[in-house]
């Protein structure tokens, strides 16, 4: 049976870890000289490819968590 919350919450987190990481990135060029197009731009293109990396990854680990804790519970 699938949970389908798994999607959510790993879209959820996902989101989350890029939003963050492009934050980080933005605050970071405020210390430089640098034009807002640039960080804004910038920060956008970390937060894009951010997602594109981070997806897979979350998406496969909630999947892989989810699927060990009902082979368990069918154990028991």
């Amino acid at each position: 049976m699938k949970n389908p919350g798994i999607g959510k919450i790993s879209a959820l987190t996902y989101t989350l870890i890029s939003l963050a990481i492009a934050g980080i990135f933005f605050s970071i060029t405020i210390a430089g000289d640098y034009t807002w197009v640039a960080r804004i731009g910038g920060a956008a293109w970390v937060f894009l490819l951010s997602m594109i990396i981070t997806m897979p990854l979350i998406t496969s680990f909630y999947k892989r968590k989810y699927s060990s804790q009902t082979k368990h519970q069918d154990n028991a």
